[in-house]
């Protein structure tokens, strides 16, 4: 926490020039941990609705261990992203509920199994080769608190495995597609739901695909007008955002979104 801004709002505070719940929305939006070479943000939960996420790649072992160390004594669901093996060991020493899941590379902590999702989100792949971005997304999707059903491999090349799946498709309150080549995908789905549709686009495909562009922006001009992109082979992001499009809130946090849209909209 910054001492010297806490100061300043401490003395408007006292001046009057600050509300209790003002100051307190401000102080609380300090609320971050210095450890050198990270500031562990320990008030995302609050302010975004999920603990900060770690992400694994460009990070030492014990870089990661220190961020993990830190956020877990706040925090009971915690993620690490883009990692290996080798620090899920590391990390396990500290949080022995740590779970190490092998196609998206990802760790998960999950002490807190409350459910808040207001319907299921499906999480669907053109084919088996995009099951681990797609992976990624639905346990990011089920750490926020969501039930996730997975749909693998039903692309468009066999039309008939996606249109045997339409039931429930049509029953989820988000849908999060996955899928690399031409990135055709969505759009199909699309005009199958009434529901937002998030497109991942990955980078599976040969050369023509170009790691995943001709994918994205596929997507990017869907004639499907409730789908989404998300970056190339960002299943978390996926995961987040459908999570929050699903979240049942809690009056408190439902008060505190509408008083941030009020703002934005003054």
């Amino acid at each position: 926490m910054d001492l010297r801004e806490l100061e300043r709002l401490l003395s408007a505070y006292r001046a009057g020039e600050l509300n209790t719940t003002e100051a307190a929305k401000r102080i609380k939006n300090l609320h971050y941990e210095d450890i050198g070479y990270a500031r562990v943000d320990h008030s995302r939960l609050s302010r975004q609705g999920f603990p900060e996420v770690v992400f694994g790649a460009g990070k030492t072992r014990e870089q990661v261990v220190g961020i993990v160390e830190r956020l877990v004594q706040h925090a009971p669901n915690v993620l690490v992203t883009h990692t290996d093996e080798g620090t899920f060991g590391e990390v396990r020493n500290i949080a022995t509920e740590a779970e190490w899941h092998e196609p998206p590379r990802l760790i998960r902590i999950q002490r807190d199994n409350t459910k808040r999702g207001v319907g299921e989100i499906a999480v669907v792949t053109a084919g088996t080769s995009d099951i681990p971005v797609a992976e990624e997304a639905a346990l990011t999707a089920e750490a926020m608190g969501n039930c996730v059903k997975r749909v693998w491999d039903v692309g468009v090349a066999g039309i008939h495995r996606v249109l045997a799946e339409r039931s429930l498709l049509q029953s989820a309150r988000v849908a999060i597609v996955a899928a690399g080549m031409e990135g055709a995908l969505p759009s199909v789905v699309g005009g199958l739901v009434s529901v937002p549709v998030i497109a991942v686009p990955t980078s599976i495909g040969y050369g023509a695909s170009f790691g995943g562009v001709a994918a994205l922006l596929g997507m990017l001009n869907s004639c499907a007008s409730n789908v989404t992109v998300v970056t190339i082979d960002n299943g978390f992001g996926a995961g987040f955002v459908a999570s929050l499009i699903n979240r049942r809130w809690e009056q408190g946090e439902e008060t505190a979104a509408a008083d941030g849209r009020n703002r934005k909209l003054d």
